[in-house]
């Protein structure tokens, strides 16, 4: 039976973190994977140069059922904080888009950082090793594992979600957390492209590749949540950041509202034009739309289409531009964890604590990272959570020499 201070299941982006600050803050601490490869999900993320954080990263940016339990991890930990890690590494990035960083060469460099923060920590890593059981009684924790028995007195999950299995996703925290008496807000597929049912996207099918900028938006009333982002097509239906970002707040059976000239007031465009041009209301509108999306969208109202603009009725054109604006779409499902990039839902942070990602039902137990139920926006946010929350999970391992807390009374 070999004994550490802590045992860190999962060597994703929040294990390799916060075993390399738990072993530098002088914790013995064992990293084990299922995986042959640590961070496979860093490795292939913003297209191989890993969106690694998001200047403007905070609280605002994160889904949750309990949207407040974020705030402390994020606010002890900012993206300043990582940026200045990555800068001491002198691992050269760049800023391409709405404050998302990225590696100038490959994610390779990032996971490389990470592995030489847990070298400098005496982490010791078993890789690939399986865990087959695990027990709590009054030494802590006893694991079964392919690499022998080991013991500890704190356990952290950092085990991520169900999304792209094809690198080794499971539902191991999930099992996990429900063994040790812990609820989960329903996991789902998030941001991940959204499809149609092939009768309803017939028309738009021939679109594929054609990509614009929209405004997306599902959801009512206070629930609405929107996003200017670029949409794509795709041959099943529509991908891209917008749909992406969108994708995580909606809800089967809930209608999405696109935009699809968010910057311009098409009717007032329409009616200027009106009275000056001799142009066919379609020829007025190329150049504003992309083609071949305006092409399938006036194929609905050839009377309209080839039509002098002029002699276009005032409310027949505001009534195109309306749709336009306020064009509705309903999905029927997602591509699921399979293009997913992250999962929402998770284990139900009321049962966390705020501060160290400690469990409230059993000492010395810790979850952090998409295991948890906190899920951010496309954009380097999802990594941001993942330092954020390991931080947190190794100040508190280091803090805790002594026996974990008491566990909180159960209901």
């Amino acid at each position: 039976m070999q004994k550490f201070d802590a045992v860190i299941i999962g060597a994703g982006a929040a294990g390799l973190f916060c075993a390399g600050i738990a072993g530098q803050l002088g914790q013995k601490v064992l990293l084990i994977d299922h995986a042959a490869k640590v961070a496979e999900k860093i490795r292939i993320s913003g297209g191989g140069r890993s969106n690694f954080t998001n200047r403007d990263a905070g609280p605002a940016n994160f889904l949750s059922d309990n949207p407040h339990f974020c705030r402390s991890a994020l606010a002890r930990y900012t993206p300043q904080d990582f940026i200045a890690l990555v800068q001491r590494h002198r691992i050269p990035f760049h800023e391409k888009h709405k404050g998302q960083l990225f590696c100038d060469h490959s994610s390779e460099d990032l996971i490389a950082m990470l592995l030489r923060e847990c070298e400098q920590g005496r982490v010791q890593r078993w890789q690939p090793c399986e865990v087959q059981a695990v027990r709590h009684g009054v030494r802590g924790f006893e694991l079964d594992t392919s690499g022998g028995p080991v013991q500890a007195p704190r356990l952290v999950v950092a085990t991520g979600g169900l999304s792209i299995p094809k690198i080794g996703a499971t539902d191991f925290g999930h099992r996990l957390a429900r063994q040790f008496g812990h609820r989960l807000v329903e996991p789902r597929p998030a941001l991940v492209p959204l499809t149609f049912t092939s009768e309803a996207f017939a028309p738009y099918a021939a679109l594929a590749g054609l990509s614009l900028e929209v405004r997306i938006a599902a959801g009512a009333g206070k629930a609405r949540t929107e996003f200017l982002e670029d949409l794509l097509f795709t041959h099943r239906g529509l991908s891209g950041p917008a749909v992406l970002q969108i994708s995580s707040f909606w809800r089967p059976g809930q209608p999405l509202q696109l935009d699809l000239a968010p910057q311009l007031d098409l009717a007032a465009h329409l009616r200027a034009a009106k009275a000056g041009s001799r142009k066919q209301l379609g020829n007025e509108l190329h150049g504003l739309l992309p083609a071949r999306l305006l092409d399938t969208w006036l194929a609905a109202v050839p009377q309209l289409a080839t039509r002098p603009i002029a002699e276009v009725k005032d409310k027949d054109l505001d009534g195109l531009a309306q749709r336009l604006h306020r064009w509705e779409l309903l999905p029927a499902g997602t591509e699921g964890y399979r293009k997913a990039e992250v999962t929402a839902g998770g284990v139900d942070t009321r049962e966390l604590g705020s501060q160290d990602m400690q469990s409230r039902h059993v000492p010395g137990l810790y979850f952090i990272g998409e295991v948890v139920d906190v899920t951010g926006w496309l954009g380097g946010y999802n990594f941001q959570w993942a330092w954020a929350s390991a931080a947190a999970c190794a100040r508190a391992l280091a803090a805790s020499q002594s026996a974990p807390r008491e566990a909180a009374p159960q209901a």
